[in-house]
């Protein structure tokens, strides 16, 4: 009777949390992996930080991946942050496999963009803006490779301000609050006359700003030694803001693949109302209307998953017993 209790309540407490799908883009070589890695680590998701050179990260899990030591499929893990339920989608960094890494840009509530300390802002990083851009995505930047000899934080913020966007202010915990509010300020004119009025912003406008692309927080660090993550993870926390969803069902499939044992998985997200095992999935297919059953319904992290019965919207999962889905369709009213 207990027992039933205890998963009745941790089942509502996985539904009731708040979703967020997170994505982490970078040029090759950035150390986007290390970073998820990091992040992971610091959230407790993971019990040791791999490393894509070891060929033991927690995300890169195919063998090709493993031996070239690069990202080359969309990969995903949960973890809890606060009192968000968090998928983080890692995706590749190489040029060649962008197209991978476009298809997650249809799911994503909000975006890391990792900067190479040491190379600053690469051609491949202005393309990841356009991107992020053209798909009205919140981002977050995080200038890795800190610790490297020669890197400058104030000309590199001074680049990104220049290459990126002049909406670009640096959030690293060493600033004085009131310094962050005066920058983030001066982005906007309405906030500037709020600042001006109040001496503050308040966090919840902050994060409007950041949700509507007036203002791109930076953080500064390394994520190979650990140092940076946990402020990047604290202003996420503070600043994201859950979205809004219709009360029937939809989705929009990313990814189709396959697990070890050959079954096709459909990777998709909710993104309203809710899907159940066993519930009647509807889609389009060259025209012709489809009825199909979601057999089992996974929350992927790295190479293991957890199969649960209900993923409310907002959730990223791959779910079984669909053979008609295509990368890119909505189902359901969506």
């Amino acid at each position: 009777r207990f027992c039933d209790i205890l998963f009745l309540f941790l089942h509502f407490h996985e539904v009731l949390m708040k979703q967020l799908v997170l994505g982490i883009l970078a040029h090759v070589d950035a150390g986007k992996t290390t970073l998820a890695e990091a992040i992971l680590y610091q959230c407790g998701a993971i019990r040791r930080v791999g490393r894509v050179d070891h060929g033991d990260a927690h995300l890169d899990t195919h063998s090709l991946e493993r031996a070239r030591g690069i990202t080359i499929f969309a990969s995903q893990a949960q973890f809890h942050l606060g009192d968000w339920q968090v998928a983080l989608l890692d995706t590749p960094g190489h040029v060649d496999f962008s197209a991978e890494m476009e298809r997650t840009l249809w799911v994503l509530d909000y975006a890391i963009l990792v900067i190479n300390g040491a190379d600053g802002v690469q051609a491949h990083v202005r393309t990841l803006w356009k991107l992020l851009r053209q798909y009205g995505i919140p981002v977050f930047l995080f200038v890795n490779k800190m610790d490297q000899q020669g890197t400058d934080r104030a000309a590199l913020l001074a680049e990104l301000k220049d290459a990126l966007d002049g909406s670009c202010v640096d959030f690293t915990a060493d600033r004085s609050a009131a310094d962050i509010w005066e920058d983030a300020a001066v982005c906007d004119e309405a906030l500037l006359e709020q600042f001006l009025e109040t001496g503050e912003l308040k966090d919840e406008t902050i994060a409007r700003q950041i949700r509507g692309r007036k203002l791109f927080p930076c953080y500064f660090g390394s994520a190979l030694k650990n140092e940076g993550v946990r402020e990047i993870l604290d202003g996420l926390t503070r600043y994201m803001v859950q979205s809004e969803y219709p009360a029937d069902f939809g989705a929009r499939v990313y990814k189709i693949g396959r697990d070890g044992q050959g079954n096709r998985l459909t990777y998709l997200k909710v993104t309203g109302g809710s899907l159940k095992v066993k519930q009647i999935v509807r889609g389009e297919t060259d025209g012709e209307n489809w009825e199909e059953k979601a057999d089992q319904i996974r929350l992927c992290s790295g190479s293991s998953f957890e199969a649960i019965q209900e993923a409310p919207a907002g959730t990223v999962c791959a779910v079984t017993g669909l053979s008609r889905t295509r990368a890119g369709e909505g189902l359901g009213d969506e």
